[in-house]
Parts: C-alpha cells; structure tokens; sequence
C-alpha cells in the first residue's frame, strides 16, 4: 500500500498519481517501476477523496522486490488541473520481518536433548535447616543400657570435612551418570532423573551420660540421592511403569569408640499401585555389599557404598507417586541406640518438584514414568528448518503471552489423549486435527511466493498440539477463525542476496499485523512445515493433557528481544 496526503485548496475532492523509482547507491531515483499495464505511464491513480484525506493505491504482488529500497511521489488531480509539481520524493523498502537462507544439508542441532535445571526442595524435611541458614536440627536414640545415645544432625556440603574420600570405580553403578560431573552443595532434574547433591553430610554423635563430658566419638558420611525414572519399554525393559531410587553414603570419618556404624535407608513411596524392592547395596566394585562399615585404624579411605531401590507401577490411568526419605544410624558398640535423620519429601502437595507420575494413557506405546515439574524444551532445527522457525520464533516474540518462549518464560500447554475437551459433533476428546482445521481449513490458500522455496503449506502457531492454539476450544487464544490470527508468508527477497523473508501476508490485513492477534498463521514451505517438529514424540517426555514446555529457535535467539528490528538468522554449530 502506497499512501499521501491530499490537500486541495478549494477544498475539491482529488486523486492522487502514483509513480515509483528503483534507486542507486545514493539512495537518488534511478529507474522508474511500472505498476501498471492500464495506462501507458505505469502509474497508479488513486480514487478521489476528500480535501485533506489520505488516499492510497495497492501494488500488486511482484512487481516490488522485498528488501529493495525504492522511492515514490505522487502528483494531484482535482478534476480539471493537475499539480504543476510532484511531491518530495519518499524512500522505503519492504523490509522482512526475519531473513533466512535456503535449509543447511546438515546440521548438529539436538532437538530433544535437554540440560539438566537447578531445583530448589520445597520440602527438605527437618533433619535440613531451612534455607542452610539455620542451626542443623539434632536427633538422639533413647538411653541405651550403658546410660550412652546415639544423635545424628545433617549439615550442608560446605561444612563438610576435607578428608578425601576413596574415589568411584568406573564399574560402579550410578544411577545417574551425569550427576558425577554436578557440583555438591544444589540439586539438579531433568525430565527422567533427579541429581541431590545439596544434602550434606550426615554426622553422628556418640554421648556418653554425662552432658559435660566430650563425645565419646563421632562418624561423618557424605549423602548423595538419585531418582531415575523410564518413560518407555525400551529404556526400562519393563512393560509396567517404572522408577528406580539411589543413595550414595561415603564414610568420611569413622571414630575407634563407634566400633563400626550400619546405616539404613528408608523408603515411603505413596502409590495406589506400586510394589518397591528392598534396598540392594554394592560397592564400588558393583559386587554385593551392605551398608556398614567397621572402624578401620589403618589411615585409609572408607569405601563408598550404593543403595538402589525399584518401584513398579501397575495402574491404569494416570498417578503421581509421592516419596519420603530418611537415613538411620546404629553403630556397633551399643546393641540399642539408633537415630533416624529426616531428608524429607518429594516436595509440597503443591509442587511434588520430585514426584514422579506414571500413566498408561499414551497410545501405541507401554506405560512409562517421568517427572513432570520438569518442563522440557523442544529445540526446532534452525538449520534445517530456517523459514519455519523463524515464524515460530516471531510469534514468540510479538504475541500477546509469548507462547512456547523460553525467554518470556511462557510455555505451552502439550494438547494430549487424556484431554477432557470435547468435539462437540462427534463427541470425541478434541484434537489437534480439531484445532489445525479452525486455524489452517482446507479453503486456505497460500500468498504468492517465489518458486524456490517449493510447495507452500498453512503453518499455525501456536501449534495445533497445545492449548495455546487459536483453534483450541476455551483456550486463552481461541479464534472464531484463523483469519483473525496474524498472517504472513515466506518470499525470496529481491535485494541479489539468496536469502529469503518472512514478510505481512496483506491481501486481507491491509496494514499487516496489530500484533495483538493471538494466534498465527504463515505460508512456509510444506516440508519444512511438515517436519519441524517430527522428532516431538510425546512418550519421550510422557506428555501428557496440560504438560508444559518451551520451543527453542536458536539460530535468532540473538535477536532482540520484542523483534523490533529485522532479525538475521545465524547458523548453529
């Protein structure tokens, strides 16, 4: 659209001509456009508005060059004299919203592989003082025959003493093998494992009866706590659900008056439909082991020792399984002192950030668990796929909630078998076929593009697959039709480059987008469309109705924030 003002001075209706220039390097007109084949001068002539209006004139599709810089002017009639001089000359440039090159042949971009997030216990249990700020919490055995007691008090990882532990043997079982490489002193999940290192160390304290006498002798253990859960058949062998837990005790100190300490791990495991093993311990041989270590004079390290527990699930459904931890202490010279220390729970009823859920609802797949506070982040092959994720990468930034931006910390809502939504015609839980055919209906039709991008498709963000979609029913972006979404398309840019753009489809939406539509929809090539997001397999995540997750487009994520600018896509890896 091309536009001025008019101002007549008898206050005569006028039209105004139209006529457009290629420029030079200056920017200074240099070869006049032809707009037109209706009359012999190539230009455009506006209806007649009024004295003061702004009249205006469509250039059809083709004949001007995205990312070209032309110049106009326009020259006005009032019915019976024409302007004695054309306007100032105006210089502008259909600018892309993103560019982007033709799909790279390869690419090292994972799209499901996700980093592990730091997570912090809503509930520690009280054996943890709060927040490490307050003093460890003790607790003490009963008076044994021999008048003595046995107390334990958890203390943070930076009290922990420097002695240097026996190190890991390679062919011990770690439960969770990237766990080895995290820091002590914070706790780490993804999707499938959870990582406590913020434990601490468990101390335990030897009293004779007397309350002003010295210890009789003191032991310390560092604790370190796995949860590794199977989202499928073949990660856990298993046709049922399945978790498996881990403890890591490693003797730091054992006192001579102790004799020897026995610690033992006990399990809740909150579930409907769970049977869980006893605790199997080995050494850092991986052979058969328990967890008691004697006192040991010779000045050499203790060894570690591994404890690991499965649960299996055998429900139907859906079901989040609630877990609890403590550790408790005897040692060798008293036949009935014990002290139990806390660790907590899997977290607040309101958070469960460690609960794992397992279901059997997923299709075509065996029943798997996972844990669900881990939102996990679906990474689209900017590489390979450069025109669609850049469309998926702008709506993220310019849509009202910012849907799917790990940057705006808004996630989508995964559209999954167990929804309660209906189609209200044939009574079936709704689809995203359902949503797709409200946004994206068979009577589309793709703006013109230039043919090297290949077969174009109707692409809809936020994807039919989540509740964010324009065509979810009741969701917060529900459209009566996908033509209230925004719209655009991918071209060839015209500037000699052989990139291309994404650009205003404004063959309905005179002025482009507001920005304030909720949803969009874009012309992109059919494949890329197609596959974008073909590796997004539910059952890797158990992605269930109402999970949420983020999508990641790394190679503009160095863009600005907003996109206020043209953003330039940067090659990954």
């Amino acid at each position: 659209m091309l536009k001025n003002t008019v101002t007549d001075a008898d206050g005569d209706r006028s039209t105004l001509t139209f006529e457009v220039w290629t420029t030079d390097a200056a920017g200074k007109p240099k070869t006049q456009v032809k707009l037109t084949n209706a009359n012999p001068y190539g230009v455009l002539v506006s209806p007649y508005v009024a004295s003061g209006a702004t009249a205006q004139v469509q250039v059809d599709y083709g004949i001007l060059k995205p990312g070209v810089t032309y110049t106009f002017r326009t020259n006005a009639f009032d019915g019976s004299l024409y302007e004695t001089v054309w306007s100032p000359w105006a210089n502008f440039k259909i600018a892309p919203y993103v560019t982007f090159p033709a799909p790279q042949t390869s690419s090292t971009i994972d799209p499901v592989a996700q980093k592990a997030i730091e997570v912090t216990r809503t509930d520690p249990g009280p054996a943890l003082p709060a927040a490490r700020k307050a003093a460890p919490k003790r607790t003490c055995s009963t008076v044994d025959p021999q008048g003595r007691k046995l107390c334990i008090e958890i203390n943070p990882p930076s009290q922990q003493p420097e002695k240097t532990p026996a190190p890991r043997s390679a062919a011990a079982v770690e439960l969770v093998d990237w766990c080895v490489t995290k820091a002590h002193g914070k706790d780490y999940m993804n999707r499938a494992d959870a990582c406590l290192k913020n434990i601490g160390s468990a101390t335990l304290i030897f009293l004779d009866t007397d309350p002003q006498k010295p210890a009789l002798g003191t032991a310390t253990f560092n604790i370190e706590q796995h949860i590794r859960t199977y989202p499928s058949k073949g990660a856990s062998g298993s046709n049922f659900g399945e978790f498996d837990q881990q403890i890591t005790l490693t003797p730091r100190n054992i006192d001579a008056a102790l004799q020897g300490v026995t610690l033992r791990w006990n399990l809740a495991v909150v579930c409907g439909s769970c049977t869980t093993s006893q605790v199997k311990w080995v050494d850092s041989l991986n052979k058969p082991s328990d967890a008691h270590w004697a006192y040991a004079n010779d000045g050499r390290p203790y060894e570690s020792s591994w404890g690991t527990a499965q649960t299996i699930w055998s429900g139907t459904g859906k079901e989040p399984i609630d877990l609890g931890w403590s550790i408790t202490a005897t040692v060798d010279a008293s036949s009935t002192a014990s002290a139990t220390a806390d660790f907590g729970s899997s977290g607040d009823v309101r958070v469960r950030e460690l609960a794992p859920r397992c279901d059997n609802i997923l299709n075509g797949v065996a029943p798997g668990c996972a844990l669900p506070f881990f939102k996990p982040t679906y990474t689209v092959d900017t590489n390979r796929y450069p025109a669609a994720s850049a469309y998926y990468w702008l709506m993220q930034e310019k849509m009202p909630d910012h849907a799917g931006s790990t940057r705006w910390d808004s996630l989508l809502r995964y559209l999954g078998p167990d929804t309660t939504v209906k189609n209200p015609t044939t009574g079936a839980p709704w689809t995203s076929k359902d949503s797709r055919g409200k946004v994206c209906p068979s009577s589309w039709i793709a703006h013109p593009s230039d043919a090297s991008l290949g077969a174009l498709g109707c692409d809809e963000y936020a994807m039919a697959s989540t509740h964010e979609s324009g065509g979810f029913p009741g969701g917060p972006n529900q459209v009566g039709s996908g033509n209230e979404c925004t719209q655009l398309y991918a071209d060839k840019l015209g500037d000699g480059s052989t990139n291309f753009g994404l650009l205003a489809d404004t063959r309905a939406a005179k002025n482009g987008p507001t920005w304030r539509e909720p949803c969009g929809r874009a012309a992109v090539p059919r494949v890329q469309n197609e596959e974008a997001f073909k590796k997004m397999q539910p059952s890797l995540w158990r992605l269930l109705d109402g999970d949420g997750f983020f999508v990641s487009n790394p190679g503009y994520e160095h863009c600005a924030k907003g996109a206020p600018t043209t953003c330039d896509w940067r090659k990954i890896g």
